[in-house]
């Protein structure tokens, strides 16, 4: 079984706070800088600046959030998220999204997932399983929510997601 992977980490001590801004679907997508660090990995270029628009990508813009599939295949998505301490939060939501910039075949959100404040630190991870394909790019988006489903730019302070495909996998037309 063949299996190809990208690897993107996002650390606030070596890349500066993360700006959280809110896209019209209420969710932030999470930017991993393209350089590689010692637990990103990318031999594959499924995050590649180049990809997805006529110049090429600078983190923190919108497209560095994007991992566009090098393969057809099942795809094992995973991520985890630290957020700052904020007493506003009530809960945190993520969710994987097919095409989140809507730049090929149409956003598509799936595995949102939603949990609430803990007594001590914000640590979350999350995993989906899918169908990928090279034309259309997935993403991580996030978002806290405060009283009255208030959307909150509560900082994070480390983000990683991973894409896992599966190559050798029939997928549907």
């Amino acid at each position: 079984m063949s299996v190809v992977i990208s690897s993107l980490k996002y650390e606030a001590a070596h890349s500066g706070a993360q700006k959280i801004t809110y896209d019209n679907d209420g969710y932030h997508l999470v930017r991993f800088p393209y350089e590689v660090s010692e637990e990103s990995y990318d031999p594959w270029k499924m995050h590649d600046p180049a990809r997805g628009g006529g110049q090429a990508s600078t983190y923190p813009d919108t497209r560095s959030g994007l991992i566009w599939p090098s393969h057809d295949g099942w795809a094992v998505l995973s991520a985890m998220v630290f957020w700052e301490a904020d007493a506003r939060a009530l809960e945190y939501r993520a969710r994987f999204v097919r095409d989140p910039l809507g730049v090929s075949t149409g956003y598509d959100s799936t595995a949102t997932n939603d949990t609430t404040l803990t007594r001590g630190g914000q640590y979350r991870t999350y995993l989906w399983q899918m169908f990928v394909h090279p034309g259309t790019p997935v993403g991580l988006k996030i978002s806290a929510r405060g009283v009255g489903d208030a959307k909150i730019a509560v900082p994070i302070t480390l983000a990683e997601f991973k894409l896992a495909i599966h190559t050798d996998v029939k997928t549907p037309s």
